[in-house]
């Protein structure tokens, strides 16, 4: 299932490249995430409460930045194991663009689930991922003391 989604954020470019790269803003943003710590250089372990319909589940994961291009971007590539509810895994380009004092961070992510997550229904579920990636990021920009203003939005 792919995920698009763009967003304009009041703070310069570099100030939203260092709080991608803050395991603090990110444990703060992430919807559900009980714990997050730091790995690795730009890796982190992750554990995280979702609630897809009837199924709630604890994940327990990895998430990692890779091809990084400061500050335009990175890849975050994710997975966790949720037990008997199933798995989730994916990545996310993210590209961060000046557009004056703002940034417009874009996303395209592709994730993928099994178990009892993918017996739901796809529609519940992309319905679920899209609502999760909206928090996320309304509350990254909310983070950076700006106001979280979806920019056009696909998918």
């Amino acid at each position: 299932m792919e995920l698009t989604g763009e967003y304009r954020i009041s703070a310069p470019r570099e100030t939203v490249w260092k709080a991608i790269l803050d395991p603090e803003v990110l444990r703060r943003c992430i919807p559900g995430c009980k714990e997050l710590s730091q790995t690795g250089d730009n890796a982190y372990a992750a554990k995280v409460q979702v609630k897809v319909g009837p199924v709630s589940a604890t994940f327990a994961g990895s998430v990692e930045l890779t091809d990084m291009e400061p500050p335009a971007g990175c890849r975050i590539v994710g997975q966790g194991n949720g037990g008997i509810a199933g798995f989730a895994k994916g990545e996310a380009k993210v590209t961060l663009a000046e557009d004056g004092a703002d940034t417009i961070l874009t996303y395209v992510a592709d994730a993928q689930i099994g178990g009892k997550l993918a017996a739901l229904g796809g529609r519940l579920v992309q319905a679920t991922a899209k609502k999760l990636s909206d928090q996320f990021f309304s509350a990254f920009a909310e983070t950076l003391n700006a106001p979280a203003t979806p920019a056009a939005e696909a998918s």
